[in-house]
């Protein structure tokens, strides 16, 4: 009799958790995940699985396992992201960070081990699809997603990937606003697209008591701020959402000096292309137009981001299915409203049919627990369980 998941799983989990810890002990950022790139791949070459590294710049693997019976569908791809950010850890936790500066805020430490988990698991059954493992760099900015799609990682052996093309693809988040043991997701946009923008306005530095010599681009730059929000408030549909937030202003170097030029930094998130293209087009008016009302000039770099993640409609569709039936009704849910954060498995969706999905971590009586991008932030080792158990049920069901 072929070994069901739950007896593999539970005979795994506990070397699996010392594994997500030795992993969040030693955070990696962006395109410097070599540790846990070779970590990976000691994992994949243990079980046997063919894989390829070396991609995305450097640290990305990709791992597959054929069908164990003849079929014409091409693979489905299970990716996790692998690296940290910068940000000091304050868990206190005995495996926390020992790389200062650097920690698993985000949880991909905890996305690595339960692909790692669903390899263990999948290398032992029979499976009707091949499987390819994508374990990606760069996430955090780096676009790592859109690195491996351009170099092949999804096309298959004839064209940089392994075996068969990928057909459909599944990816993961902790989420610790939903209840541990639960999944969620949803049709259509899930998370936004996400652009950033570098604003210089330069005007005409002069002595603090004589404003009128000069051309005020501290001024200028808080009339443009102000206008900013404007594109939400009168240019989107009250039904439509966009973000337009500034993170960081900089400028001057003494309290009686009108500086010659500001710099301001920011971020604009949509759920659409047509509210990213109209987002954009009054970026660019309200700046350039206001900086000059106010007798000065703005320079733009605009940074175009991670495309909107939205799922394939029948793919989540499945999705639901397979998670009902995996986990038991009442803990699968449907996210009612996308969230504004981003995610570069957004790039995947152009090449295969794709689901993203939110894997709860909140423990059962909490009323909340540090979230994504906090210092305090912990992946739950016991939500490994389920997200291996969803990843298997995706790859062999789906």
């Amino acid at each position: 009799m072929a070994p069901s998941v739950k007896s593999i799983l539970s005979a795994e989990l506990p070397s699996l958790i010392e594994l997500r810890r030795d992993l969040h002990k030693h955070p990696e950022l962006s395109y410097q995940e070599r540790r846990t790139s070779q970590v990976v791949q000691r994992e994949l070459a243990a079980l046997g699985i063919e894989f390829k590294a070396g991609l995305a710049r450097g640290t990305g693997v990709i791992g597959y396992l054929p069908a164990t019976q003849p079929t014409s569908r091409g693979a489905v791809g299970l990716r996790a992201d692998m690296d940290a950010l910068p940000i000091e850890e304050r868990t206190g936790k005995p495996y926390a960070s020992c790389t200062k500066g650097v920690m698993h805020a985000c949880g991909h430490d905890g996305h690595t081990t339960i692909l790692i988990g669903a390899a263990r698991v999948l290398a032992r059954l029979e499976r009707p699809r091949p499987v390819t493992f994508i374990f990606q760099p760069a996430e955090e900015g780096g676009g790592g997603a859109e690195v491996l799609c351009n170099e092949g990682a999804l096309a298959g052996e004839a064209h940089g990937g392994l075996g068969s093309p990928v057909e459909t693809i599944f990816g993961l988040h902790g989420w610790p606003s939903f209840q541990l043991g639960h999944v969620a997701s949803r049709p259509g946009p899930l998370l936004a697209a996400t652009d950033d923008f570098v604003v210089t306005v330069k005007g005409t530095q002069s002595h603090g008591a004589y404003p009128h010599y000069g051309h005020d681009p501290i001024v200028a730059s808080a009339q443009i701020i102000t206008a900013l929000q404007t594109i939400v408030s009168r240019n989107v549909g009250p039904l439509d959402s966009v973000v337009v937030s500034i993170g960081a202003i900089n400028a001057g170097t003494a309290d009686n000096i009108i500086p010659e030029s500001v710099r301001f930094i920011g971020t604009m998130r949509t759920l659409s292309r047509d509210m990213r293209v109209l987002g954009k087009k009054r970026f660019y008016e309200i700046v350039e137009n206001t900086a000059k009302a106010m007798g000065c000039a703005a320079e733009i770099q605009w940074h175009q981001g991670y495309p909107i993640t939205a799922n394939d409609g029948a793919t989540t569709e499945r999705f639901f299915e397979i998670a009902r039936a995996t986990l038991g009704e009442d803990r699968v849910e449907t996210v009612d409203q996308p969230t504004m954060g981003g995610e570069d498995f957004s790039y995947y969706g152009d090449h295969a049919k794709a689901c993203f999905f939110l894997l709860g971590l909140r423990p059962k009586g909490a009323t909340s627990c540090p979230t994504l991008h906090q210092p305090d932030f912990d992946f739950n080792d016991e939500a490994l369980a389920p997200g291996i158990e969803m990843m298997v049920a995706l790859a062999t069901k789906a």
